[in-house]
């Protein structure tokens, strides 16, 4: 996990990239009647605007309330430590899928006047897709290429 604010600017930026992009595939491929390679490209087109979106709303909003919720749902002195890197992983999902849905509802949905009914509908669908990408694939993979970063990171400034 990152110890500094630029180590957290980099796992941040990592961990939006991932969710975000998954979740754009999954929300086009929803749109356009199931997955095909050309999801793939189309999602690179809405990737900008949302990864943008995300990594503002975890970055001065989402992660803080994360942090602060999962520390009061787990003591990491008592319990495993790795307890409380999924509480922050649940707590982030809750927050952020609504918080992204609604984004993506007003930016690329046309919802019209049907804004909330879309909105709901739309974080519904993202909800469970978001939790066990977060938990099963992302969260995972990000922490795993964020520790192998550093260590190369410490082997560089070690050998300058």
């Amino acid at each position: 996990m990152p110890k500094n604010k630029v180590q957290e600017v980099v796992f941040t930026g990592m961990m939006v990239l991932v969710m975000v992009y998954a979740m754009i595939c999954y929300n086009i491929a929803l749109s356009t009647g199931g997955m095909e390679n050309r999801v793939f490209l189309m999602a690179l087109g809405e990737l900008p605007v949302m990864a943008v979106l995300a990594f503002v709303l975890d970055f001065f909003l989402v992660g803080k309330l994360a942090r602060r919720k999962a520390m009061q749902m787990v003591n990491p002195e008592k319990e495993n430590p790795f307890h409380l890197v999924l509480a922050i992983s649940v707590v982030s999902v809750l927050w952020m899928c609504p918080l992204m849905s609604l984004a993506a509802t007003i930016l690329f949905q046309h919802a019209g006047r049907q804004i909330i009914a879309v909105w709901l509908q739309t974080t519904a669908l993202n909800f469970p897709m978001a939790l066990c990408w977060q938990l099963f694939f992302a969260g995972p993979l990000v922490r795993f290429l964020f520790r192998q970063g550093m260590k190369c990171a410490v082997k560089l400034r070690k050998n300058a």
